[in-house]
């Protein structure tokens, strides 16, 4: 007797079409040769209004997913940079831990053997994903196009200035980090509070047209005067 060939998973059965909301009053107006403008105003405005509904539902949908794959991502790579900090596994296996003796985090031994570490040499940190160096020294990947360094000036030196380099975010603008970043801010604040700006935080600043306006004209004043030295100076015989 013949074997039955196995049956094949049931397709998923494909998606109803959308409606277009009002639908049936269009197709009515479909032979119109000519529309009014309220009409015409009222089809846009629900097609609008059916559309951002889409989007709005598709975003979420969107932001569900990124859940489900972050949450995947930590139950993967979600392990102690450090081996001292591992905890040892119960002999029985259970006490939630799974086969494996971790938490859920990864696959291997409990003894994290199989974690991999950073190939920077007497680095104990965990490599990031996807590559061979950790956080700290992700910049020692050539292949990476994620960080950049952070060009905070530590040190004036004669072979040329000494940048701090920690790795940053390439999209980071202004290129520092966080650190040398609030530094910066503070010592903008000081300077602005020496020329008689009194500005708590940059954040909230705004410029205020009666103190750009005050400005020009103090420049414009400065560079009259200067040229009217220039002309008496040229006047006066020698």
């Amino acid at each position: 007797m013949a074997e039955c060939p196995p049956e094949s998973p049931s397709s998923p059965s494909p998606s109803s079409p959308m409606t277009i909301d009002g639908s049936d009053r269009d197709s009515a107006l479909a032979n119109s040769e000519w529309l009014s403008r309220r009409e015409v105003l009222e089809r846009r405005s629900r097609r609008v209004k059916q559309l951002a509904r889409l989007y709005r539902h598709h975003y979420w949908a969107l932001m569900e997913d990124l859940k489900a794959k972050h949450r995947e991502y930590y139950w993967t790579y979600g392990k102690s940079p450090f081996k001292e900090d591992e905890a040892a596994p119960p002999a029985n296996g259970t006490d939630g831990y799974g086969e494996n003796g971790r938490l859920g985090f990864g696959s291997g031994g409990g003894n994290g053997d199989d974690i991999r570490r950073c190939q920077v040499a007497n680095c104990k940190a965990k490599a990031m994903a996807l590559t061979k160096f950790c956080h700290a020294h992700i910049l020692s990947d050539p292949h990476q196009k994620l960080y950049k360094g952070c060009t905070h000036v530590i040190k004036s030196m004669q072979s040329g200035p000494l940048l701090c380099c920690k790795p940053i975010l390439r999209t980071t603008v202004p290129s520092l980090c966080p650190t040398h970043f609030q530094k910066n801010e503070k010592c903008l604040i000081r300077d602005l509070r020496k020329a008689g700006l009194n500005v708590s935080s940059l954040s909230n600043l705004a410029p205020k047209l009666h103190v750009i306006v005050a400005e020009y004209v103090c420049q414009i004043q400065t560079r009259r005067r200067a040229i009217r030295k220039a002309s008496v100076a040229k006047v006066e015989p020698k």
